[in-house]
């Protein structure tokens, strides 16, 4: 489709054509689903800077779809290489571009046509690089498909219920959870190891339960602080009462040597006085010794003069 085709004077821009028809979709579980794969591939979307996500929005490429009033479009589709602006409608004549890569939801009213004349149009009109369909409530009913050499190919599964696609980059994968409220089997993005795409409600969850974590572990961490602070000035006091007690004992010891030095000195002197009184009684001793020898000598003496005496006189006197 070339560029002047697209562009065709007479054809209505995007606030000219109906951008509602007031038909709601299939089921709440189809609007959920729609919901799931736009908001968990716009904080993708919107880290690239280039792509539009939409769905349940009228896609508008030729002049017999307006004339017939054909305006319903894909239940999810991304445009790569545009302004991420908002729209009310997709006008290929005015974008000049075409979806990249679209998602119909099956149902009982909606399946055969998504799968052969929804397919032909995409295949052979429009030119989509990518297409998939899925049934909410048949996730068996989950296929994609490739355009190569203008025909389209069945993507293979990697595993069962997930499906790549190389022109994202991604994959499109069984989850099973609870979205809006309700429990069920949904498909949504994730990375090719498996990784879901979360939608920015659930990144603000976790990187709410993130943040309370890691109040948490800064908390456990000043407690763990303050357990160590008060540790460490549990072992400063336990230190300074063994310092005390250490110094205490020293004291003691001292005061005990001290008291043991008292003690030699008081018997060395003890000793001194018993060697002084002993050289004393020696003495006295001695010179009671030498009084008896002195005594005993004049004794012998005097003993020795009255017998000189005798010796003088008379027979008769003696």
């Amino acid at each position: 489709m070339s560029n002047t085709a697209l562009r065709m004077p007479s054809l209505p821009t995007e606030d000219d054509l109906p951008c509602d028809d007031g038909e709601p979709m299939e089921t709440l579980r189809h609007r959920l689903q729609m919901e799931l794969l736009i908001h968990s591939l716009d904080p993708w979307a919107q880290a690239r800077g280039d792509c539009f996500v939409g769905g349940n929005m009228f896609l508008y490429f030729s002049s017999e779809q307006v004339r017939g009033k054909d305006f319903r479009g894909p239940d999810f589709f991304v445009v790569l290489g545009v302004s991420p602006r908002e729209r009310k409608s997709w006008v290929v004549w005015d974008e000049e571009k075409g979806p990249d890569l679209i998602v119909e939801l099956l149902s009982e009213s909606t399946a055969h046509t998504d799968k052969t004349e929804k397919k032909r149009i995409y295949q052979d009109r429009l030119r989509v690089a990518e297409y998939f369909w899925y049934d909410p409530w048949t996730p068996e009913d989950f296929a994609g498909f490739t355009l190569t050499d203008g025909r389209y190919r069945p993507l293979l599964p990697r595993t069962v219920g997930r499906i790549p696609s190389p022109l994202l980059g991604l994959d499109l994968c069984w989850w099973d959870g609870s979205y809006g409220g309700v429990e069920t089997r949904w498909i949504r993005w994730s990375t090719p190891d498996g990784q879901l795409l979360p939608t920015a409600a659930e990144a603000a969850i976790a990187a709410a339960e993130v943040a309370r974590l890691e109040a948490d572990a800064a908390k456990a961490g000043a407690e763990v602080e303050k357990s160590k602070a008060e540790v460490a000035k549990s072992e400063a006091e336990l230190a300074k009462s063994e310092a005390e007690v250490a110094k205490a004992k020293a004291e003691l010891a001292k005061s005990e040597a001290e008291a043991a030095n008292s003690a030699a000195e008081a018997a060395k002197l003890e000793a001194q006085a018993a060697k002084s009184q002993a050289a004393t009684a020696i003495r006295q001793l001695d010179a009671e010794a030498e009084r008896a020898a002195a005594a005993e000598a004049r004794a012998r003496a005097a003993e020795a003069e009255l017998a000189r005496l005798r010796m003088r006189l008379p027979d008769s006197a003696r």
